[in-house]
């Protein structure tokens, strides 16, 4: 592993690298930072070079000028000029992948594939989606953290890893600045790259109706379902989740030397079900 902090325009940018290979950029969520990836680091740096990081306010990065969400795409850009990376792909989860559609959206040519996990983030709302999505912001504004983030399923110890990764955030879902640009999903597709949504379908802050409604706009996209999953698939189904991504490299044709390990190999537990 290698790790710095970047100098860049109001901010101090914390960032990590694991493997090596074509790279890989792991977004982090707005309860999350770079840590909150442990269940992804070790299957996707086997033939790949990941790449994690705070966004500004988060973890140990610093945001001095305050600017929040408004800096976070220039942060990646300054980040990956600064790591020798022209093209990567991009894994964003909720707030992460806000920030990975907006720099799809600004350097399509620097993008290999993009996974926006349980988002919408940076995707602007039809009226079918923003009735979906209206209902979900109330019905989910007066739960605790945890009871948004993760499936009711979720391992006990897993809820407590999370709460303790998200004490070292300066920021929260009610005190983070600044906002994504949203575009209509239709500017997504046909940009030379394939793009995965990913969500859990008991999602209660991205509903998966609401998710498949985007999807269905977006050409050239595909969407993966993770059944008895919530706002977070990546830690409550990483072997489903990593095994998608993994096939997402594989598709976009960037994977190392040593091919995609799959965590899986023995192929997926079928879901509600024994092996």
């Amino acid at each position: 592993m290698n790790s710095g902090v970047l100098a860049t325009a109001g901010a101090e940018i914390y960032w990590q690298t694991h493997g090596e290979g074509p790279a890989v950029v792991l977004a982090h969520g707005i309860g999350g930072n770079h840590a909150i990836w442990y269940r992804q680091i070790d299957a996707l740096a086997r033939s790949n070079r990941v790449i994690t990081f705070d966004h500004r306010g988060f973890g140990l990065s610093r945001d001095l000028d305050g600017r929040g969400r408004d800096a976070f795409v220039d942060d990646l850009a300054a980040l990956l000029d600064h790591l020798g990376e022209t093209r990567v792909a991009l894994v964003g989860q909720s707030m992460g992948a806000g920030t990975c559609i907006g720099f799809a959206h600004r350097a399509p040519d620097r993008v290999a594939a993009l996974a926006i996990c349980d988002s919408l983030h940076g995707i602007a709302e039809n009226a079918a989606v923003k009735a979906i999505m209206d209902t979900a912001r109330q019905s989910a504004g007066a739960l605790s953290q945890i009871e948004r983030v993760l499936g009711a399923g979720a391992p006990r110890d897993v809820a407590t890893l999370y709460s303790q990764i998200a004490s070292f955030n300066a920021v929260d879902r009610h005190s983070l600045s600044g906002r994504f640009e949203a575009r209509p999903a239709a500017e997504l597709g046909g940009r030379g790259f394939p793009i995965l949504f990913l969500c859990g379908v008991d999602d209660v802050i991205f509903p998966i109706e609401a998710v498949r409604l985007v999807q269905s706009e977006v050409a050239g996209s595909f969407l993966v379902e993770v059944n008895d999953a919530g706002h977070s698939a990546f830690l409550e189904a990483p072997v489903q989740f990593n095994d998608t991504i993994l096939s997402l490299l594989q598709m976009a044709g960037h994977v190392g030397k040593a091919g995609a390990a799959h965590s899986n190999a023995a192929g997926y537990v079928p879901v509600g079900g024994a092996a």
